[in-house]
C-alpha cells in the first residue's frame, strides 16, 4: 500500500487444511478494533475441500455441531500487500483460530512447533520448492472439456529448458512483480520436467515466515494466471502421463546464539551428531505422519513407479533418489531436503511434522540407518511408503509420536476429515479428482 493511502478495506484470513487462504475483507474503519481484539470465525472452514465440499470434522461438521464462530487473532506482523488491488484496499493479515479451534487450526499448529523447537534451544530454518502446471485452460474451458484433453502452457518435457523460459518471460517476470508486492523471498524459478511444469523455490528463512510466504505465493500465483487467461493447478498428478509435483521442504537448525547445529567438520559428511539424531527422527516418525505430506486422494497417484517420487523413507548424501538428502558444503549451508511432501500439501503442516520428527529425533538420540550410496529406486532398504491412504490414516490414528507431538485433536480431526474424502471418491475416476483438485487443490 501507498505511504499515508489510508485502508478502505483490509483482508483477514487464516490458512486452511488445504493451504487455501480464507477471509474477509473488513472495513477500515473497524481494522483496529480487529487486530486487537480479532473477529469471529466458523472453524468449519477447516472441514472444506478446495471446492468447498464438506468433510467430516468431529464436533464441527458432524451432528453435534452448530457451525458457531470461534474467534481469530490477527497476527499483526503479518501484513502484506496484495497484487492487484487498488492501494486503499490491498492490506492481507493473517490470523489463526483461538480457543478449541486452534488445536486444528494449522498456522497454529507451526506456531506451536516452533515454540517446542525453542524451549529445547533450537531455531529451524526453512526452504520450500512449489511445483505446480501451468495451463491454457480458463475455467470456462475446463468446464466445456469436462476436464479432459487439457492444454499445458508447453508442450514438452523441458527440464531448466531456456528456450521455455524465454519464450515465457511475460509469464515469469509478472510472477516475480507478484513476489515483490507479497514479500515473497524467492531463490529461482525454472523449468521442470514436464510441459508446463514449474518450480518456484522461496529462500531460507524461519520456519513460520517461509511456510507463509509459501502459501501466499500457492494462492496468488493462481490469481494471476487466472488473470492472464490461463489456470494453475498444484495437483501432484493431474495426469498419469505427467510426472509427479512435489513441496520439497529444506530444514536447517541453529541454536540460541543463531549457530548453525548440523555442521561439524570432525563428523563423516560434517555431519554432527545432532544432524544424525535429526536424520534419524525423520526416517523413525515421517511413517507415521505420512498423511500429512500426502494429504488427498490425488496425492497417492504421485507414488507410481517411474516418477521421481521417493521409494522409501532412506537418505543419502547428495542423492535425489531418497527421500531424505543431505546437502550443503558449508557450515551455513548443510541442510536435509525432506522430499516426501506432495505439491498439495499444507506448507504449514508439513512443516510442522517434519521439524517435530527431527526434534523427536533429537530428544531420543536417534540413529539413522546407512545413507543410500546409488539410485535408491533400485536398490532397496528404508522402510517403504504407505500403500494407499487408508493405511497412512491407520498410522496416523495408532502413532503415539503424532498425538504427543501434534496434538490428540489435530489427529483426530485431520484423519476423519481424510477418511471423509477417501470415501467420498471410492470408484471415482482421475476426472472426478480434476474436477475437485484442479483449480483450488
Amino acid at each position: 500500500m501507498g505511504a499515508n493511502v489510508p485502508d478502505r478495506f483490509a483482508t483477514v484470513a487464516v490458512v486452511d487444511t488445504n493451504g487455501l487462504l480464507r477471509g474477509q475483507k473488513v472495513c477500515g474503519d473497524d481494522l483496529s478494533g480487529i487486530l486487537e481484539d480479532g473477529m469471529g470465525m466458523s472453524p468449519a472452514q477447516l472441514a472444506l475441500d478446495p471446492t468447498d465440499v464438506f468433510l467430516h470434522l468431529p464436533g464441527i461438521t458432524d451432528d453435534t455441531s452448530d457451525y458457531h464462530d470461534s474467534r481469530l487473532k490477527v497476527d499483526q506482523s503479518s501484513r502484506v500487500t496484495v497484487p492487484f488491488e487498488a492501494p486503499q484496499d490491498s492490506a492481507l493479515y493473517l490470523a489463526e483460530f483461538t480457543g478449541d479451534a486452534q488445536a486444528l487450526c494449522p498456522r497454529s499448529v507451526l506456531r506451536r512447533m516452533v515454540d517446542r523447537a525453542a524451549e529445547a534451544g533450537y531455531a529451524a530454518t526453512l526452504g520450500i520448492e512449489l511445483e505446480y502446471t501451468l495451463f491454457d485452460e480458463t475455467a470456462r474451458t475446463l468446464a466445456e472439456k469436462d476436464f479432459d484433453q487439457l492444454l499445458t502452457a508447453t508442450r514438452h518435457a523441458s527440464h531448466d529448458l531456456v528456450i521455455y523460459q524465454a519464450a515465457q518471460s511475460e509469464f515469469y517476470g509478472a510472477v516475480a512483480d507478484m513476489c515483490d508486492t507479497l514479500g515473497v523471498r524467492l531463490a529461482k524459478m525454472h523449468e521442470e520436467i514436464g510441459g508446463g511444469f514449474m518450480e518456484a523455490c522461496i529462500r531460507a528463512a524461519p520456519a513460520l515466515s517461509a511456510a507463509d510466504q509459501a502459501v501466499l505465493f500457492r494462492n496468488f500465483v493462481r490469481v494471476l494466471a487466472m488473470r492472464r487467461g490461463q489456470t494453475v493447478s498444484f495437483m501432484p498428478r493431474w495426469s498419469e502421463e505427467a510426472d509427479s509435483q512435489s513441496s520439497h521442504i529444506h530444514v536447517s537448525l541453529r541454536d540460541r546464539a543463531g549457530e548453525p547445529v548440523f555442521w561439524d567438520p570432525s563428523e563423516p559428511h560434517n555431519m554432527s551428531v545432532t544432524f544424525r539424531h535429526f536424520i534419524g527422527g525423520l526416517q523413525q516418525f515421517l511413517p507415521e505422519v505420512m498423511l500429512v505430506f500426502a494429504p488427498t486422494v490425488n496425492s497417492w497417484r504421485r507414488f507410481a513407479e517411474g516418477t521421481f517420487a521417493p521409494p522409501a523413507f532412506t537418505w543419502g548424501i547428495e542423492n535425489r533418489t531418497t527421500c531424505l538428502r543431505v546437502v550443503g558444503e558449508s557450515a551455513g549451508s548443510l541442510r536435509v531436503e525432506n522430499r516426501l511432501p506432495c505439491s498439495d500439501a499444507n506448507p504449514h503442516l508439513a512443516a510442522a511434522a517434519t521439524i517435530a520428527a527431527g526434534l523427536a529425533g533429537i530428544a531420543g538420540r536417534i540413529e539413522p540407518e546407512d545413507p543410500v550410496v546409488g539410485n535408491g529406486f533400485t536398490s532397496g532398504g528404508g522402510k517403504p511408503l504407505a500403500k494407499s491412504m487408508e493405511a497412512a490414516i491407520a498410522a496416523m490414528r495408532e502413532s503415539e509420536f503424532a498425538t504427543q507431538w501434534l496434538g490428540p485433536r489435530f489427529v483426530e480431526t485431520f484423519t476423519a476429515s481424510r477418511l471423509s474424502q477417501v470415501e467420498q471418491f471410492r470408484g471415482k475416476t482421475l476426472i472426478d479428482e480434476r474436477r475437485r483438485f484442479f483449480e483450488l487443490g
